[in-house]
C-alpha cells in the first residue's frame, strides 16, 4: 500500500516545497537537514505497511493472527504430549506392574506411567509436548528405582503428540468457521468439534449414516496414520459416550447417536523399471526412490479429510521417481499388479508396501 513512499520520493516532495532560490543540491544545508527526516518517514511508512498486513486474517501472523481469530472464539491449538505403550518385565521376562507416576527416559525424553492397560503394559505420557514424543523405540531407563523391574521398553504410539498449531492451520480454521457457519450438529459443526481433539488429524462426517439421528465420524490420526484403539475410545467418549449414546452427554447434540471409526490402510505395492545414468547402480537410488514414493503417499494421506476419495496416480509416482538423482527414465510402473491408477475407498488411506525396482 505504501510502496511508493520511498526515501527518494519523500525527500523530493520535501525539497519541492523549498523556494527555488534556495540551494537544494545534495550536500547543501537544506538537503542535509531534510534527508534524515525523509529517511525516518520512509521507515515509518514501511512499518505502517507491515501493520496493515498484520491487521487482516489473510496476511497476519503470530500473535496478531491469534488476536484476530480470538475475536471469533478460535484459539491456536497448543502442543500436546504423545501417549505411548510401555512394556515392563522382571528378571524372568514375565510382565510386571509398576507404580502409576513412575518416570522413565529414553534419549532426551521422559515418559510417565499414567494408566494401566494390561499386565505389565501401561500408557506412558511424554513430558515433552510435541511430535518429538512420537519417535524412538526401545529400552527405557527408570528415573527412580522400581522394585523388581529388569527391563522396560517403549512401544507403539497410542495417541500422537502434536506441535503447536502453525499459522496457516489456524488461519484456515478461522476462515472455515467464518465461511461455513457451524450450527446445531451440521457437518461444519462436527468438523469444528474435532479440531481441538489431541491426536486427531482430520475427520470425515457421514450424516444419517444408518438412518435419521445416526452419524458416523471417521478420523485419521494427527501423524496421518490409522488411529489406535485407545485414541478411538477417547474420541468416542468425548463426542458421544457409548453408555449414554444420543443423550447429549458428550459434544454431540441430543438425539445424535455418533459412531467413531478410524481410517483403513491399504498397502500400495509399487513395481517399476528405471533407466539409470552411466555409472549408477540400483543400490545408490533404491532408498531415494522408496523415499519419494512414501512422501507422495503421505501427501495423499494429509489431503484425505478434504477429498471424497484418494487416487494413487501412476503419473505422479513416475514423476517423483524421475526426479531422483541418477534416474534418467521410468517405465512399466504397476500399482498392486495393475498398470492403472489405484482408487481407494472413501474411508481408506494409502500406505507404502513393497517397492520393487528393475533396471532396464
Amino acid at each position: 500500500m505504501y510502496e511508493h513512499q520511498t526515501f527518494r520520493n519523500i525527500l523530493q516532495r520535501m525539497l519541492d516545497r523549498v523556494p527555488g532560490d534556495v540551494d537544494k543540491r545534495e550536500g547543501s544545508i537544506v538537503y542535509d537537514a531534510l534527508a534524515p527526516a525523509a529517511l525516518e518517514l520512509a521507515s515509518a511508512y514501511a512499518e505502517l505497511d507491515v501493520l496493515v498486513n498484520l491487521s487482516f486474517a489473510d496476511t497476519a501472523s503470530g500473535t496478531f493472527l491469534e488476536r484476530r481469530t480470538a475475536e471469533y472464539g478460535i484459539s491456536r491449538l497448543p502442543a500436546t504430549a504423545a501417549k505411548r505403550r510401555g512394556l515392563f518385565f522382571n528378571s524372568n521376562q514375565a510382565p510386571i506392574d509398576v507404580p502409576l507416576g513412575s518416570r522413565f527416559s529414553i534419549a532426551s525424553l521422559t515418559y510417565a506411567a499414567v494408566r494401566k492397560l494390561a499386565a505389565g503394559q501401561y500408557e506412558l505420557a511424554c513430558e515433552t509436548p510435541g511430535t518429538s514424543g512420537n519417535a524412538g523405540y526401545g529400552a527405557l531407563l527408570p528415573v527412580d528405582y522400581v522394585a523388581g523391574l529388569a527391563r522396560a521398553e517403549v512401544a507403539e504410539v497410542l495417541v500422537p503428540g502434536e506441535d503447536e498449531e502453525a499459522d496457516e492451520s489456524l488461519r484456515q480454521r478461522y476462515l472455515l468457521a467464518i465461511n461455513e457457519q457451524p450450527f446445531g450438529g451440521n457437518v461444519a459443526d462436527y468438523k469444528r468439534k474435532f479440531d481441538g481433539i489431541a491426536g486427531v488429524g482430520g475427520v470425515k462426517v457421514f450424516p444419517a449414516w444408518q438412518g435419521g439421528g445416526t452419524v458416523k465420524c471417521t478420523i485419521i490420526a494427527s501423524d496421518f496414520t490409522v488411529p489406535s484403539a485407545p485414541l478411538l475410545a477417547e474420541v468416542q467418549s468425548w463426542i458421544d459416550p457409548v453408555a449414554s449414546s444420543g443423550m447429549g452427554m458428550g459434544q454431540a447434540p441430543i438425539g445424535h447417536r455418533v459412531t467413531i471409526a478410524g481410517v483403513q490402510a491399504d498397502a500400495v505395492q509399487v513395481e517399476t523399471t528405471v533407466v539409470l545414468a552411466a555409472g549408477m547402480t540400483l543400490g545408490q537410488v533404491q532408498e531415494d526412490i522408496a523415499g519419494v514414493i512414501a512422501g507422495y503417499l503421505l501427501s495423499l494421506r494429509q489431503a484425505w479429510p478434504e477429498e471424497a476419495q484418494l487416487t494413487v496416480r501412476l503419473s505422479q509416482i513416475e514423476a517423483r521417481v524421475l526426479g531422483v538423482e541418477g534416474v534418467e527414465d521410468v517405465t512399466g510402473t504397476r500399482l498392486n499388479g495393475a498398470a492403472a491408477n489405484l482408487t481407494l475407498g472413501v474411508e481408506h488411506i494409502p500406505v507404502a508396501g513393497t517397492v520393487t525396482i528393475h533396471v532396464a
